[in-house]
């Protein structure tokens, strides 16, 4: 490509650093001009003449979001309508890669950010781990040896989950991160004009491929391309990251003084659900399960197998200890002995030998080399499984002598390290077998755990047709003391209780082939088991029994999932009733994992009264755990948008209350937050360097308690909000269907971003999950299941005299300062304009009051969240659980320009296809064969039984704008 001088991007920011955001934003406006300079060049040279219409409709675009002004929304509006059918594609097309390209200038701006502070060159704008440790020692008082107890005895376990709110294809999401790369390193790098040329020409080739490159799934994933989607990050950038981060802190403690971190403890554990949640999900079998743990083991040999490679290189070291020396003997004689019989059988499997042997005066390669075998073989058994769908998993590794317990990969790598360490070579001991030794204790053989969850009336139907098959009556019928007695009198007898043969169900024999297939699998590759919807006890106990008729050893701890707001407010009773039990207390050794669920209690309750809900169910669990000797685990179901408990990381662990968190957290990364969190190695290493501050934080320097006046004003907040949240969204007639028209809720189901359906069953907004729930309003721009109910709720405790007090809460209480934060920041990318055009277009004029009383709420919303939080404007200056996306409202006006035309876009096709669909007359045949190409890309679409041209072509916009709003919102469900 060829950029004329004034084209070329300026690079002070890499000589510029220490002149502060100020620079970064500039910066941030350069490198967004750059790329879409680079873009409409591309666009110019396949589509001149729509390159022309892109620019018009962006700079009309640009003089409403800057005007405001009804006029100049009319005249985008005016001329949008007028494209034709496959213009409006290729528009759509244009705009969300224009967005998606501005959003990788926002993660190389933060990388820039990142880069700075680590130079000491600009302060942090969030907190990370050696700040903290600054901190606790020199302002809160604590021995560096308390710090260093504290930090070695906490885990953070992050758990990946397959929720469908990743919107971009992975294909995309590859080239993009080339650019982001390439465009970083334009900043980080000095470069000769050659190199600079080079680069430009790397970001050009990307944003080609990217534009050429079919941005709809024409198909719905599987769990298994879920979890090969997910272990990418995993092989990509986690894997490498962690060592370092493991060093950082290293060196961090060396300058207190302290030693490194004990080589058998892990910051982090990683966990995934893909595969493994069939919550209402038909497509995860038992057969699923099986083959994402295949997958995933298959991943873990495979990294491993290269870093013992590069050590057989790195340690051809002959002076070893006197132990060392032993091992290498051990095994050289056994190869020795083993050779025949090893050859012989490398044959039958027609296995080919690679490698020669290694001499016994280089101890460390005789024993890399064995390991590099065993590794070779467990990959080759695991290819094996997966293959053969009726063997044993577990059994297939055990009987090749493969690798199952991790510790057979830990003994000789520590005896290692220990022999580098008494011989003096400390240096080379600390290189890259320390790294290895950080990364099996992070992820073991399994990557990361697997959790199973299934909702809990699945269970009842099992333990309904067992007693029932036996004459002991109907379970389901039973009430709970009924229940608690069956079980607990089952589970203290030895007596098998599933009977072979027994009749069952389609869907109750799926649930008994899950655990049964769980029986099968290595111990290691299993998480937690989690109930959804658990409401008793007996919830609990009928899966523990499930796993003992099962054979499932060692059992999986089982998690009740409280997510509504009356189970979350039941909890503390049935974990009472549960942890009451003294033999369930003695099956639990001690800890007990409760998870709180954000996105079901948000959907039902509205996102304030289910803030305050999560809190006190938190504290209390806490206090009834304790009550019990119990130490509680609680896991965060966090998604990704504050709708759903997203937000900042640092501040969102922060403003826990105090005592729940005690050095062990555990929490879900869903859909796109996962390539936000883990896409990039800087920004994982940002990201684990959040956790662990927070966390460490969160142990030593917890929030103080909240006075009883705020708990007692925040309850009358949570209980008014919930009130009017409630009377909107389920006691008004016509709410569902004004939702259901002004939204693109019916056509989600068709984007084809998850494995499983929208719906757990068909009905009304109860039956819908809290993700398109979500979705469908970050869509349409109202954003109202974050706020709704707040502005109300606010407003009458205002009229009471309170707004002094919640002001003082505001500045003072992590708790409620995140949680206004939060609904700040999206009421700041809502529109009212927007969301009145959706209206305007699609809605029967009947509900037309209805949108004007919602819009009206918003409004009364974002004038008392002013008041509480003493602003004029929306995100005006930086408050605290802001800090972490420093100048977010000139970040959110960059985007603004380019999310517009989407809207309008996406409202005149859902327009289009629902005029059609009832019958309306359209006349549409285009001509010209590349844009019948382009409507035929699905090949549903071709040949007899064809869409009509007009369908496809509106069907193609609305999946891509729907694509390129979520990248404009930068979070989606």
């Amino acid at each position: 490509m060829q950029l004329s001088a004034s084209q070329r991007p300026s690079f002070r920011l890499s000589q510029d650093l220490r002149t502060g955001p100020a620079n970064f934003l500039s910066g941030l406006r350069d490198d967004d001009s750059l790329l879409r300079q680079v873009f409409f060049s591309i666009l110019r040279h396949h589509h001149p003449n729509l390159a022309a219409k892109v620019d018009v409709i962006y700079a009309l675009s640009q003089a409403w979001c800057t005007s405001q002004s009804d006029n100049d929304f009319e005249l985008m509006v005016k001329y949008v309508g007028d494209l034709k059918p496959e213009e409006r594609i290729l528009v759509a097309s244009s705009f969300s890669h224009m967005l998606n390209l501005h959003n990788l200038t926002e993660e190389v701006n933060s990388s820039q950010i990142g880069r700075a502070v680590r130079l000491g060159e600009m302060d942090s704008p969030t907190r990370d781990t050696n700040h903290s440790l600054l901190k606790l020692t020199t302002v809160n008082g604590f021995t560096p040896q308390q710090v260093y107890d504290t930090l070695c005895s906490q885990t953070v376990e992050l758990v990946l989950t397959a929720h469908p709110t990743q919107a971009l294809r992975a294909s995309l999401l590859k080239k993009y991160a080339i650019v982001r790369r390439e465009l970083d390193t334009l900043h980080s790098k000095r470069m000769s004009e050659y190199e600079k040329i080079e680069t430009l020409e790397a970001i050009r080739a990307a944003v080609q491929a990217a534009w050429r490159t079919d941005e709809i799934r024409r198909s719905k994933p599987t769990p298994q391309d879920e979890m090969r989607s997910g272990l990418s990050y995993f092989s990509t950038v986690i894997f490498d990251v962690v060592p370092v981060f493991h060093r950082r802190i290293d060196t961090a403690l060396e300058k207190l003084g302290l030693p490194r971190l004990p080589l058998d403890r892990a910051l982090f554990k990683f966990g995934s659900w893909m595969g493994g949640d069939r919550d209402g999900n038909p497509n995860v079998t038992a057969e699923t399960t099986r083959d994402v743990v295949v997958l995933a083991r298959l991943e873990a040999v495979n990294v491993y197998f290269r870093q013992v490679e590069g050590l057989m290189f790195d340690l051809s070291i002959w002076r070893c200890s006197p132990e060392m020396k032993e091992l290498a003997e051990r095994l050289a004689a056994a190869e020795s002995r083993d050779a025949a019989r090893v050859a012989e059988e490398r044959k039958r499997r027609n296995y080919v030998d690679f490698w020669a042997p290694i001499p016994p005066t280089e101890p460390f390669r005789v024993v890399l080399a064995h390991m590099r075998d065993r590794l070779y073989n467990t990959r080759q058994v695991l290819h094996q499984c997966l293959i053969h769908s009726n063997m044993s998993v577990r059994g297939a590794l055990e009987e090749a002598g493969a690798y199952v317990d991790i510790e057979d990969m830990a003994r000789p790598l520590k005896l290692m390290y220990d022999s580098l360490m008494s011989t003096g070579d400390e240096s080379v001991a600390n290189a890259r077998l320390l790294d290895l030794l950080r990364q099996i204790r992070t992820f073991g053989l399994c990557m990361m755990a697997l959790d199973i969850r299934q909702e809990s009336t699945r269970h009842t139907e099992v333990m309904d047709a067992v007693t029932t098959y036996l004459g002991l009556g109907s379970y389901a019928s039973w009430d709970e003391p009924k229940r608690l007695a069956f079980l607990l009198g089952e589970l203290q007898g030895k007596r098998p209780l599933m009977p072979p043969g027994m009749d069952m169900s389609p869907d109750v024999k799926e649930v008994v082939r899950t655990f049964r297939s769980l029986s099968e699998l290595p111990g290691d590759s299993l998480g937690a088991y989690i109930i959804s919807m658990a409401k008793t006890a007996s919830d609990v106990l009928a899966v523990v029994l499930l796993q003992r008729e099962t054979g499932v050893r060692p059992a999986l701890r089982v998690v009740p999932l409280f997510e509504t707001l009356d189970d979350l407010q039941n909890a503390p009773g049935t974990m009472t009733t549960l942890l009451g039990n003294d033999w369930y207390r003695g099956h639990i050794n001690g800890v007990q994992e409760c998870m709180i669920g954000y996105s079901d209690s948000g959907k039902d309750a509205g996102r304030l009264a289910a803030a305050w809900a999560l809190y006190e169910t938190q504290e209390k669990l806490v206090e009834v755990a304790s009550g019990c000797g119990v130490r509680l685990v609680l896991f965060h179901g966090r998604g990704g948008t504050v709708g759903r408990g997203g937000g900042p990381t640092h501040m969102a662990i922060r403003s826990q209350p105090s005592g729940t968190i005690n050095g062990h957290l555990r929490v879900t990364v869903q859909g796109e937050i996962i390539e936000q969190q883990f896409g990039e190695k800087e920004v994982c290493f940002r990201t684990l360097d959040l956790y662990t501050s927070a966390v460490l934080e969160a142990a030593l320097d917890p929030p103080p308690a909240p006075a009883q006046e705020w708990r007692d004003l925040m309850s009358l907040l949570a209980s008014e909000s919930c009130d009017m949240y409630r009377s909107v969204v389920y006691r008004t007639p016509e709410f569902y269907d004004y939702f259901m028209q002004s939204t693109a809720a019916s056509e989600l189901g068709r984007l084809n971003i998850g494995s499983r359906p929208s719906s757990r069953k068909s009905g009304g907004i109860e039956t819908l999950r809290a993700i398109p729930w979500i979705f469908a309003w970050t869509q349409q721009r109202l954003h109202l299941p974050v706020w709704l109910g707040i502005g109300e709720a606010l407003e009458v405790a205002i009229d009471k005299g309170y707004g002094p007090v919640l002001q003082d809460m505001y500045a003072n209480w992590p708790f409620f300062t995140s949680t206004l934060d939060l609904v700040e920041m999206v009421l700041a990318k809502a529109d009212s304009r927007l969301s009145a055009f959706y209206e305007r277009t699609l809605v029967d004029t009947a509900l037309a009051p209805l949108g004007q009383r919602l819009r009206e709420l918003l409004a009364k919303t974002q004038q008392n969240i002013l008041i509480v939080v003493r602003k004029s404007v929306l995100l005006e200056g930086n408050t605290p659980s802001q800090m972490s996306t420093p100048n977010l409202d000139e970040k959110i006006r960059l985007r603004s320009p380019y999310v517009a035309p989407l809207n309008v876009l996406q409202a005149l096709s859902l327009q289009g296809l629902r005029k059609f669909r009832d019958g309306g007359d359209v006349e549409y045949n285009p001509a010209d064969p590349e844009i019948i190409d382009l409507l035929s890309r699905d090949p549903h679409k071709k040949g007899e039984g064809a869409q009509h041209p007009f369908v496809s072509a509106m069907d193609d916009c609305l999946m891509i704008t729907i694509k390129g709003i979520a990248a404009g919102m930068q979070n989606t469900g």
